[in-house]
């Protein structure tokens, strides 16, 4: 038995040493390799990515990134949710129940304000599909009851950014940076060798995205960030501003003095989900969520009582 035993241990420490030599030559690599950079469209919108590989991989981040597009693009026809919305059965992969199930999860943690079947509501008050017009009482009454379509356009960028992570987690890459319209994630250092640090827009009225002054700068490094605000999706009519985010529970636009919500968490789905529903929440609903969710941080804008812009925030 004590010879076994010596041999085992004689085993036991190479083995180890091997390892401690492997991360060494691997973190060497990866010290000494470029940074690549690549840019594309997805979504609608687009996608900016850079990471410390000698390989460039943009060919398996758009193929990566077309799984996801292929699962929950509302303006892709073969797309599952364009699929379940027609009314079909198409069999369910792992990735939408992973998303499906995440969406459930933000709704009941949200009392409701996160709502992946919000769909027909955006469209009926001109934020979707049509353009600035105005539903009567009967006919947000009516969508409320319906609501058979699923929407994933609140958490699919979001998920998109946290696919591409593992990718690039995957083949050992330390460093990196994805962002996919304003959704990010972010490890380890930026091309300088610091850690990754990411601007929150300033909340003013800008439509056409022209304005982009920086509110802040927050660090972000190993954490993922998605905003979601009312200054750039909006219409006046009748003197009245009517903005994109609409409360699932009640039919109507958000009224209230919440302007930009800015989420981090571990994952840019998460963090996605939970900014679109601090914005239908509001200040005081969103402080409620983030007090039963310690791992969440927030960066949240809003308009004080004199109308000046104020902040509150949990972030380091």
């Amino acid at each position: 038995m004590k010879q076994n035993r010596r041999l085992q241990l004689g085993w036991q420490i190479p083995l180890a040493l091997l390892l401690v030599i492997g991360t060494f030559f691997i973190a060497r690599e990866q010290h000494g390799a470029p940074y690549q950079r690549c840019s594309g469209m997805i979504f609608g919108t687009v996608y900016n990515i850079t990471y410390q590989s000698r390989e460039q991989l943009q060919s398996e981040i758009e193929d990566a990134l077309q799984a996801v597009d292929g699962e929950f693009s509302m303006f892709n026809d073969t797309s599952t949710v364009s699929r379940i919305n027609r009314g079909e059965q198409p069999p369910r992969s792992e990735m939408f129940n992973e998303v499906y199930d995440l969406a459930q999860l933000v709704s009941r943690e949200t009392d409701g304000a996160f709502d992946i079947t919000v769909a027909p509501l955006v469209n009926a008050w001109g934020f979707g599909f049509k353009h600035e017009q105005m539903p009567t009482a009967d006919q947000v009454d009516s969508l409320l009851k319906i609501r058979s379509q699923l929407d994933f356009s609140a958490v699919a960028k979001g998920y998109g950014v946290d696919v591409v992570g593992r990718l690039l987690s995957g083949k050992d890459i330390r460093n990196y940076m994805i962002e996919i319209g304003g959704e990010v994630l972010t490890c380890g250092k930026n091309p300088s060798g610091e850690p990754w640090r990411i601007g929150v827009t300033k909340p003013t009225d800008d439509s056409l995205a022209v304005d982009g002054e920086l509110q802040t700068v927050l660090n972000v490094t190993d954490r993922a960030m998605a905003t979601s605000g009312n200054y750039r999706n909006f219409y006046y009519k009748g003197g009245r501003k009517y903005a994109h985010t609409i409360d699932p529970r009640t039919g109507y636009p958000v009224q209230h003095n919440i302007l930009s919500a800015t989420v981090l968490a571990d994952r840019c789905a998460v963090a996605d989900a939970y900014a679109t529903a601090f914005m239908v929440l509001g200040l005081n609903g969103a402080r409620s969520v983030l007090e039963r969710h310690p791992e969440l941080s927030a960066y949240l804008i809003y308009t004080d009582e004199s109308g000046a812009l104020a902040v509150w925030s949990n972030t380091d």
